[in-house]
């Protein structure tokens, strides 16, 4: 009896093992980890959260914000003067001062209307601002 113990004890000692594994492996797999509970959407939160180092903002994007905010909390001549006068301090952003005259175009046509915002056009970058309020006039 004693070598039939010990022979039941060997067998399960091999399949035990393997039987908690796949048995914990089925049981991963069939929670629905994609699912819409508010456990995953916890767990998705919480891993956003982790800190991350932000990628450098670029110099134009840094003054097209600051403008369009400079926009709303202003007008839009007063963000055109300051962008005339960004481009001539610093020359590497003219390639990027049509777009962001055209911005500021389509933001105050948001803001003012398009005949308001059409009466702050100047000759800034071409006639890019104009452009933009042109574009989201008929956009609109």
């Amino acid at each position: 009896m004693t070598h039939t113990a010990r022979r039941i004890g060997r067998s399960l000692a091999l399949v035990l093992p393997v039987v908690l594994v796949l048995s914990g492996t089925l049981a991963v797999t069939s929670v629905p980890w994609a699912g819409h509970s508010s456990e995953t959407q916890m767990l998705t939160a919480s891993s956003q959260n982790v800190s991350v180092r932000a990628k450098p903002r670029a110099p134009q994007d840094i003054l097209r914000d600051r403008l369009l905010t400079e926009l709303q909390e202003k007008d839009p001549g007063t963000a055109l003067t300051h962008l005339q006068r960004s481009v001539e301090e610093r020359p590497s952003l003219a390639r990027h001062c049509m777009s962001i005259a055209r911005a500021l175009g389509r933001a105050a046509v948001d803001r003012y209307g398009p005949t308001r915002a059409q009466t702050f056009s100047r000759p800034v970058c071409d006639t890019s601002f104009a452009g933009g309020v042109a574009a989201q006039t008929q956009g609109s």
